[in-house]
């Protein structure tokens, strides 16, 4: 089920004879194939190939690039079960995850495809009568994209999707821990006609590819997902060159249980949010603060929701959640963990690692938290929790907003009213009111703080690869 592995310069599958890394999978350790890394020639190539595919693919005319796009989407819903099960293999979620994962991309190619259709200008009325003044659109050109291993194939397809509609092209660098399913996706769009460099796919050394494309002359725009250190990294590197730059960087959210929220549901809700891809979300709920009325209830649910989770491989249909996607992962879950027992706080359910080869990790709740505690500092990126009980709903919002992060909160309470004043308080970039869920195709997605700048998904995230040009027309 596992592809040979190759990069995708200017329309042509390589990488042969060059370097290679392993690729293993996370659940047994075994080793999937081996991706090739570029050199310095290669991205020169894919740089030249992508200014010739934008020249190409900015010139189609709108529908017709949209009628690529479309038939890119459904060729990724024919071979959505193998792509999935590639994403399963390499990093690790369960299957269930890695086909709505397909879905997703699938509808961010056809979205995005209809709105590269509507990227309208407008008329300004000018003070004189002898002259017209537009506003015009014009796709931003080369884009250079780096992606991450924990949503391998959406959270790429979202970059990609969203310059392919406005008319850019892309070179992109996926993790070459999680290669594979991007580049099937990469091939069902080839299949179906997209221009040769209109996209390309590089994998190599993070710090030398990236300073290599940002450096470059002709790449325009720098479209980073990952974590806030390396994207402060790169955005020091894109402002020497005067390279805009979205970044979408690390998250801690906090899970706000009003008073007068049902705690038992509140707990159901927790572990599905917490849990899900073995917390590897960026989104991911990390801090829990429960009214002090509805703590031991609320914890009654959420360690019962953690206990019937099953852990193991994701190809298991009897799997609920499978492994971390990398050592390191699994080693930081275990400092966690260490650090909480040595500050006193206790561990509710779970704490230990789950066998001896993989990376399986039981769900993990901590409790006697504080707000100074390591856990409730440090984006987790894993199945683990802390709970923390607040009385004031003023203060509530004052601890979830002393975090360096601000992408994603979560609100839970049956009042319309308590979940606007809540809402409006929390200074993060997108909210969930009674539900896991803050991502979808046609919204904005994006962060502020140390979260990062700029946005994806939505008309918001077409626009980031939109110029926007002024011509006064004089008769």
């Amino acid at each position: 089920m596992y592809p040979e592995l190759r990069t995708l310069i200017g329309g042509v599958w390589g990488g042969v004879g060059s370097p290679k890394v392993e690729v293993v999978n996370p659940f047994d350790d075994s080793t999937l194939g081996e991706v090739p890394m570029v050199d310095r020639a290669d991205l020169v190539g894919a740089v030249d190939a992508a200014r010739a595919g934008f020249t190409v693919w900015s010139s189609m005319s709108p529908i017709e690039r949209a009628n690529i796009m479309r038939r890119g989407a459904d060729r990724v819903r024919e071979r959505a079960e193998q792509i999935a099960h590639i994403i399963t293999l390499e990093q690790g979620k369960i299957l269930a995850e890695a086909r709505v994962e397909v879905k997703l991309a699938a509808e961010s190619l056809d979205w995005y495809a209809d709105e590269g259709r509507r990227a309208y200008g407008r008329i300004v009325p000018s003070n004189t009568p002898d002259s017209c003044q537009m506003v015009i659109k014009e796709p931003v050109g080369v884009v250079a994209a780096f992606s991450p291993w924990n949503a391998p194939v959406m959270t790429a397809v979202r970059k990609i999707a969203g310059a392919l509609g406005a008319g850019c092209s892309m070179i992109i660098k996926p993790s070459e821990e999680t290669p594979g399913a991007l580049m099937e996706v990469a091939r069902c769009l080839h299949d179906v006609g997209l221009p040769a460099g209109a996209l390309n796919i590089v994998y190599g050394d993070g710090p030398f590819v990236s300073g290599a494309l940002i450096d470059a002359a002709g790449v325009e725009k720098i479209s980073f997902t990952g974590s806030t250190q390396v994207g402060q990294e790169l955005m020091a590197l894109s402002a020497r060159t005067g390279k805009r730059t979205t970044m979408e960087l690390g998250g801690n959210a906090p899970f706000i249980v009003l008073e007068d929220a049902d705690p038992e549901a509140a707990g159901k809700l927790a572990a599905l949010g917490k849990f899900r891809n073995a917390g590897q979300i960026c989104t991911s709920p990390s801090r829990f603060y429960v009214h002090q009325s509805l703590l031991d209830r609320f914890l009654t649910s959420f360690a019962a929701e953690a206990a019937s989770i099953v852990v193991g491989s994701g190809l298991d249909s009897a799997t609920t959640m499978g492994p971390l996607a990398n050592k390191r992962r699994l080693e930081s879950v275990e400092q966690l963990v260490h650090a909480s027992v040595a500050e006193n706080c206790k561990i509710l359910t779970g704490g230990k690692r789950i066998g001896s080869k993989g990376n399986l990790f039981q769900p993990t709740i901590v409790v006697g938290t504080t707000d100074q505690s390591t856990l409730v500092n440090t984006e987790p990126f894993g199945p683990i929790a802390s709970v923390m009980p607040f009385a004031d709903t003023d203060e509530v919002i004052a601890r979830a907003n002393a975090s360096q992060y601000g992408l994603a909160g979560y609100i839970v309470t049956p009042s319309a009213r308590n979940a606007s004043y809540v809402s409006k308080g929390l200074k993060v970039g997108v909210i969930g009111i009674n539900t896991h869920v803050v991502l979808t195709t046609e919204t904005p997605f994006g962060g502020i703080k140390h979260s990062g700048h700029g946005l994806e998904g939505g008309l918001e995230g077409l626009e980031s690869y939109f110029v926007t040009k002024f011509i006064n027309h004089k008769y």
